[in-house]
This record gives structure tokens, C-alpha cells and sequence, in this order.
């Protein structure tokens, strides 16, 4: 089913890549839009395209401050406005490819089947300008097909919320006409649902409506309202939940083979061996996804409480001590050191170090998120299958129970067991109640904000959260630490399996703060400028091409 899902969509590449123009004359050795655009199925294998415009597999949370490799000039401040030209202008080229299914479908406005791949359009158009609107702010709204010579190549940038309100509309009219995920056919499994509509709708009011109030600007409540709405209307669908198919650890397992198609995938990148395969694992092996000393500290002990509070937490004394009473999520997510596991390239486990046998331990910590058990006796390109999660329940319950503290400054029990405790018991973990936090003098905001960080970590989310908080220009400039090398454990020349121990040499040893953890960067080398950094700038290459353009503040 997933096969034929992906077939369709790489047909449908080819297809429109070659064909995307407008035409006076129909071809009579090619398929154009003149002998196309008659039947559903027409509109069914036009809108597969747009499925290639969903993230791939990537290492965003980069750009942040909870996973570390290199020095990235996005996390540290030094990127410029020669960069990253493609983030503006690929998501054009499939707004006009959606913009182009609309305009054939005028024609077909009482076909419901018909309508519902407009939908579809509407959907991915919403989705792209939501891909620029989360960089770039206000963005040229364009709303038809262009030609060479149309004044429309020349737009100027929509204000922000001319152009949230756009793509939110976008949404609401999508969901009118697509289906609930029950009603899908075994062939129709993973295309847009009212689910997918719902909870991009939520991601994206949650993100303006919190941008709003943290960098002063009006309309939060109404943005907030949305989020609280859209989330609460997935959540009254019964129509997704979290998976649990192994057990206690169905969440590491949910982002592997096993988790694929599961009820908490409300939308997802999908990919097939020997049609559209990837090969993460051996990426996370041979470039790496290091978490940080950050994210490590932030789980939680057992007991509910952070390792500043709790009596559980065991410190640093060991290369292990500090897995040890902890949210089970941290173990599922990073590897604890000398344990061994399935890994690319070898026929049994093997044992685990930061340098072993993984190639980069800039922060000492070992990703586990994404790591496939498969034995790997493929060929090492177009190896593995196992599908993105590009919207998954977990973050619609999430967004239900921020907006709703965002929105009214408190939460009852009553909607954190609706939400955040849900996911607190896939894993076992105390659930958060509000007697909970007074008696242990915790702060709820920061306490949803946690979950949120722990639950979605390695996904991508932490820079988009750090800037609607308005809290980047303090947390991005910090030193980037990793595990301390200065415990007996990393002082012997040799660990298990006789393997060579890179932080005993003195190069790793001397580069540590004064407790022992590992320095990665520094922060005299990370910058975040709250005038410039909140917005990243349109690239140079558009401002010459369209004068109109108006560059972001800073830039």
C-alpha cells in the first residue's frame, strides 16, 4: 500500500516537472494541462506531487540548542543573506503547482471527488506558505498561476497577519472536504485528512498566537482560540492514539519500522525500499545527531521531578549514573554508553561509545531516535523505509494543553489528563496535576514547555520554540556542553571490547569547563541579535530578482 502511494507520487514528479506550463496548443506526443484536468483521477495523480514537498529526514534540531555536531551557522548566529536561498523559493514552485490544480478544478466545483484533491491543494499550499511564513514573517501571497510576464512576479510581502490568516483559511476550507482517516482506503493510507487539516491548522495558531503575546504584538487570545479549537477537534475525533504496540517502549519504537502507519501518525513522509528509501541510521552513524548536555538535563527523574530537585538523580559520577531513575524517554532517545544495540554495517550488536561507531562525540551523547534494528544486508544506499512523522498525535496534545494555559494563564487536572498526561503514561511517568507543582515549587509554563521539549526531541521543533517564546536570544548564545570526560570512566586509555578511549587524550581532556563537561562551542562563538535573528533574512538572490521585496529588520 505504502508502494503504491510513493509510485504514483514519483510518477506524478516526472510528469509535472515536464509539463507544469501553460500551453495554447495541446502536444500530440505529450500529456499538458489542454488533455489533462478531465477526471478525478487526473486531479488524484496531480495533487501525489505535492506529497514531495513534505520534510524528509533531516537533523533540524541542529539549528538549536539540543543537538550539537558541528558549529551551525543558524544555531550559532553567523549565517547571511546569500544563504539558504532555496527554503524561499522551493516552497513557491509547489504553491504554484497546488495554485494550478485550483485553477483546473474551477470547472468541476459540484464534483465532490473532485473537490476533495482540491482540498488536498489547499492543504499543501497552506503547508508551504507555512514553510516560508515561520522563517520570512509576511511573505508575497500568490493566489494564481503566473506567466513570464505577469505583474505578480513583482508582489510585495503580505503583512504577518495577512498572510497567517491566509494560510489558516486555506485550512478551514480544506477540511470541509477531506475525509477522516477511518474512511480511507487501504490504497488511500497516508493522503491529507481532516486529521492532518486539524492539527497543521492548531501547529500554526499555536505558534503565531504564543509569537503574538511573548514579542508583544496583538491578536494572541484569537490565534490561541484557534489552537485550543482545531487541537480539541482532533482530539474529539477518536480518531488517532498514541501507539503502544510495544509496550513500555513503543516510543522508541514508534519512530522505526514498527511505529509505520500506526494510529498516532496523523501525517507522514512516507518512503518504500528500492522506490523512494532513505538511509537515516546510517547518517546518525556516520555524521551523527548529538544530543546536548541541555536536552540530557532536562528529563526529569521518576519521581516527576527535575534533577535540581529530585533525590533520585545520581549525578555525573559515571559514564551511566545520570540514565540512571530518569524519564525512560531519555534512554529511548540517547544511547547509554557500553551498551550495545543493532547498528548499520555491523551483523550483531554492537557496543556503544560516543566515538564508537558512530564517527562524531562533540558532545559525548549517542542518538537512539531513528535508529533502525534492522540487520543491515542490504546495499547501503536505499536501504531503509520506515516512514517521517511529519504531524503525530503526541504534538496535537501538546498543542491542546499550551494554548489552553497560553490562552487563560492556568490549566485544570481535568485538561492535563486530556493531554499532557497521556503522554506521560505511554512511558510511566508521574502525571503533572497542579497541587504537584505548588507543593513542589515548580512553574507550569515551564513544566509544559519541558514536556514539549522532551517528548518532540530530535524532531525539529526547538528552534521555531525558542523563537515564538521570544526566549532565543538567551538560550541560543550559551555555551554548548556535553557529558563530563573528567569521571574515571573516560580517564582509562581503553573501554570495553578494547576499545581505544579518544577522551583520555589530552586534546578532548583539556577542552572542559570547570566541572568536567566537554565544551563543543563556545559562547563567545554564538551570537542570536534580538533586532536581526528572529526572522532569518530573505535571501539576496530574491531581493535582486523582485525590488518589491522588503528585506527583514537587521538584514
Amino acid at each position: 500500500m505504502k508502494y503504491k502511494m510513493i509510485y504514483r507520487s514519483l510518477i506524478a514528479f516526472i510528469l509535472f516537472t515536464g509539463c507544469s506550463q501553460n500551453l495554447d496548443l495541446a502536444p500530440l506526443d505529450t500529456i499538458s494541462d489542454a488533455t489533462f484536468w478531465k477526471t478525478a483521477s487526473d486531479f488524484k495523480l496531480g495533487t501525489n506531487n505535492l506529497y514531495l514537498s513534505l520534510p524528509v529526514f533531516d537533523r533540524a534540531d541542529l539549528e538549536s540548542d539540543i543537538a550539537f555536531t558541528y558549529s551551525n551557522p543558524i544555531s550559532n548566529g553567523t549565517y547571511q543573506t546569500t544563504e539558504t536561498s532555496g527554503l524561499w523559493s522551493t516552497p513557491y514552485v509547489y504553491i504554484r503547482r497546488c495554485n494550478n490544480i485550483i485553477e483546473k478544478a474551477d470547472l468541476f466545483s459540484d464534483d465532490a471527488e473532485i473537490q476533495r484533491f482540491v482540498a488536498e491543494a489547499k492543504f499543501f499550499r497552506a503547508f508551504n506558505y507555512w514553510n516560508l511564513f515561520r522563517l520570512y514573517g509576511g511573505v508575497p501571497i500568490i493566489t494564481k498561476v503566473l506567466d513570464t510576464d505577469s505583474e505578480e512576479l513583482y508582489t510585495e510581502r503580505a503583512g504577518r497577519k495577512e498572510t497567517v490568516d491566509y494560510i489558516l483559511k486555506d485550512l478551514k476550507e480544506a477540511i470541509e472536504f477531506l475525509p477522516e482517516q477511518s474512511s480511507l482506503s487501504a490504497t488511500d493510507i497516508g493522503r491529507i485528512t481532516k486529521g492532518a487539516a486539524n492539527s497543521l491548522r492548531a501547529r500554526i495558531s499555536l505558534f503565531e498566537g504564543t509569537w503574538n503575546k511573548y514579542h508583544n504584538e496583538s491578536g494572541a487570545n484569537e490565534y490561541l482560540d484557534i489552537a485550543i479549537s482545531a487541537s480539541q477537534s482532533v482530539i474529539n475525533s477518536s480518531q488517532y492514539e498514541l501507539y503502544s504496540g510495544k509496550g513500555n517502549e513503543s516510543y522508541r519504537y514508534l519512530f522505526i519500522e514498527e511505529g509505520d502507519e500506526s494510529e498516532e501518525a496523523i501525517l507522514d513522509r512516507r518512503y518504500q525500499v528500492d522506490v523512494f528509501a532513505h538511509q537515516f541510521p546510517y547518517v546518525l552513524d556516520q555524521s551523527c545527531y548529538p544530543p546536548t548536555k541541555k536536552l540530557a538535563d532536562m528529563y526529569l527523574c521518576k519521581d516527576g521531578l527535575p534533577i535540581t530537585k529530585s533525590e533520585l538523580f545520581n549525578g555525573y559520577g559515571t559514564m551511566t549514573s545520570e540514565y540512571e531513575n530518569r524519564d525512560p524517554r531519555m534512554s529511548m532517545t540517547m544511547i547509554i554508553p557500553g551498551t550495545k544495540t543493532n547498528r548499520p554495517l555491523y551483523t550483531d550488536p554492537v557496543i556503544n561509545y560516543p566515538f564508537f561507531p558512530q564517527r562524531v562525540g562533540n558532545t559525548g551523547y549517542i542518538c537512539y531516535k531513528y535508529m533502525s534494528e534492522l540487520k543491515y544486508d542490504r546495499p547501503r544506499d536505499n536501504s531503509n523505509d520506515y516512514d517521517l512523522h511529519v504531524i503525530r498525535y503526541a504534538e496535537v496534545l501538546l498543542i491542546y494543553a499550551e494554548a489552553v494555559f497560553e490562552k487563560n494563564g492556568a490549566i485544570s487536572d481535568a485538561d492535563l489528563d486530556k493531554s499532557i498526561n497521556i503522554v506521560r503514561n505511554r512511558v510511566d511517568m508521574p502525571p503533572l496535576t497542579n497541587q504537584f507543582i505548588m507543593d513542589n515549587g515548580l512553574d507550569m509554563r515551564e513544566e509544559i514547555r519541558r514536556e514539549r521539549t522532551i517528548e518532540l526531541a530530535l524532531e525539529g521543533f526547538r528552534y521555531d520554540d525558542l523563537r515564538r517564546w521570544k526566549i532565543a536570544e538567551t538560550e541560543m548564545p550559551q555555551t554548548i556542553k556535553g557529558i563530563n570526560i573528567k569521571v574515571p570512566d573516560w580517564q582509562q586509555a581503553f573501554l570495553d571490547d578494547g576499545v581505544k578511549n579518544l577522551y583520555a587524550d589530552e586534546a578532548w581532556q583539556s577542552n572542559t569547563d570547570e566541572n568536567g563537561f566537554m565544551i563543543s562551542e563556545k559562547a563567545s562563538g554564538r551570537y542570536f541579535d534580538p533586532e536581526k535573528h528572529y526572522l532569518r533574512p530573505i535571501p539576496t538572490k530574491e531581493v535582486l530578482i523582485n525590488p518589491n521585496l522588503e528585506q527583514n529588520p537587521g538584514w
